[in-house]
């Protein structure tokens, strides 16, 4: 049967009703409803958008409204011409729909709405429409790290802000644009470090030989009143093998993993008490071959009895503060015995130059039955690792609610150096 136009009332001021005529259901009497072809629903629909010839207000959300109370929405799907998806909200009654993100500003957008009526039958509408500039606005960049290359399975990835976000809600949208992916696949999640700073890490360390691509969707977003995103570079960087030290203070032992197997036992000496090597998983941050070492870089007076300088071989850096797995062949006699060192693991000459060869940026070292506290999360380094996966999402305004700050790494950029 041949179904007739509804006739439809005039919607209020806040939204704009798109007529462009009804169209016919392609169905028989008592045929079932949902093999016929979707009827033409554009009088049914009443949309919040531009006028005909006229570009869309970017800062304004999209509306859309089922023009009578036999008509319901069941799905509406917005994206643009470069694949972002507008998140929406349906009311439990299909009879509106409203956008709950936000639009970019010169974007082309192809909105597809579902909808059924009262006998079951289907039908659509497909509206375009364009977005204008927006108002006059600040801009947010983003620079993506650590940089290209390839890293060990606990490198943290990073987002630098060149504004602050401080409002949950625009941190949300922050975070929604800010995509992550990797091949083989890793879930993961940001964290906020500060406001502006923020880290990704997966739940667990990143797979072993993996391609991990980040790119930012928030060009032309707007983020917060005179706030919108601006184009990002994107970066592709790469993992390598799981490299992993750990460290046994109290057994005086350092064992070596390679992708789960266990490859080299070292003898080591660790922080003496007073000086205690910090407990947890740190993250290998750079490799010097030869560094000079002062004991006035953490405090202690030279002249003193603690004091030093001396040059330092194969030294592998896990804190900005001055912690290195290094050589110390000063220290021999006491290396698996007994904890001598004012913070650092030392070891032979050539266990270090082993070490050094085989350990690289974003590989893993963990400390274990230390008497000290234990490494901090962010300010030192990449302490990412010791936060729980609950404890980690909690930094997130998308799982966490609020992205609270942390102290941010960039304070704790001075290199003291201990033995």
């Amino acid at each position: 049967m041949r179904r007739d136009p509804r006739n439809r009332t005039a919607v209020g001021c806040a939204l704009l009703v798109i007529a462009l005529g009804a169209g016919a259901t392609g169905c028989s009497s008592g045929g079932d409803p949902l093999s016929a072809e979707p009827y033409d629903a554009t009088d049914r629909i009443s949309f919040s958008g531009p006028s005909e010839g006229k570009k869309a207000d970017p800062d304004k959300p999209l509306e859309l409204g089922a023009e009578d109370s036999d008509e319901h929405i069941t799905d509406v799907t917005a994206v643009d011409a470069a694949g972002r998806h507008v998140a929406g909200e349906l009311a439990a009654d299909g009879s509106r729909w409203h956008s709950t993100s936000p639009l970019a500003a010169d974007a082309d957008y192809t909105v597809r709405v579902s909808t059924e009526d009262e006998d079951g039958a289907r039908g659509r509408k497909v509206l375009t429409f364009t977005t204008g500039k927006p108002a006059a606005a600040k801009s947010l960049g983003v620079t993506f790290g650590p940089g290209r290359g390839t890293y060990g399975v606990g490198q943290p990835l990073t987002a630098e802000l060149t504004a602050p976000v401080r409002d949950p809600a625009q941190r949300a949208v922050v975070e929604r644009g800010l995509k992550v992916s990797s091949t083989p696949a890793a879930d993961g999640a940001w964290h906020w470090v500060d406001d502006k700073l923020l880290h990704f890490r997966p739940k667990d360390y990143w797979p072993e030989n993996a391609t991990v691509r980040m790119r930012s969707n928030l060009e032309g977003i707007r983020i917060g009143d005179r706030l919108r995103g601006t184009r990002t570079a994107s970066l592709t960087l790469r993992t390598g093998d799981r490299v992993i030290a750990v460290a046994d203070v109290a057994a005086h032992r350092l064992k070596v993993y390679k992708s789960g197997e266990e490859i080299r036992t070292i003898p080591v000496t660790a922080g003496k008490p007073g000086f205690e090597t910090r407990n947890g998983v740190k993250v290998v941050l750079a490799k010097e071959r030869l560094v000079r070492m002062r004991s006035t870089s953490i405090g202690i007076a030279e002249g003193s009895s603690e004091s030093y300088d001396m040059p330092v071989h194969f030294a592998t850096r896990v804190t900005w503060s001055g912690e290195y797995v290094h050589a110390a062949p000063w220290s021999v006699g006491s290396q698996g015995y007994a904890n001598v060192s004012h913070g650092c693991v030392g070891m032979s000459t050539g266990d270090a130059e082993w070490f050094f060869d085989t350990f690289g940026q974003g590989d893993l070292v963990e400390v274990v039955n230390s008497d000290g506290d234990t490494m901090e999360p962010f300010g030192n380094g990449f302490g990412d690792w010791n936060l729980s996966w609950d404890q980690w999402r909690e930094g997130s305004a998308l799982t966490g609610g609020t992205g609270t700050a942390s102290t941010s790494e960039e304070k704790a950029r001075l290199r003291p150096q201990s033995v």
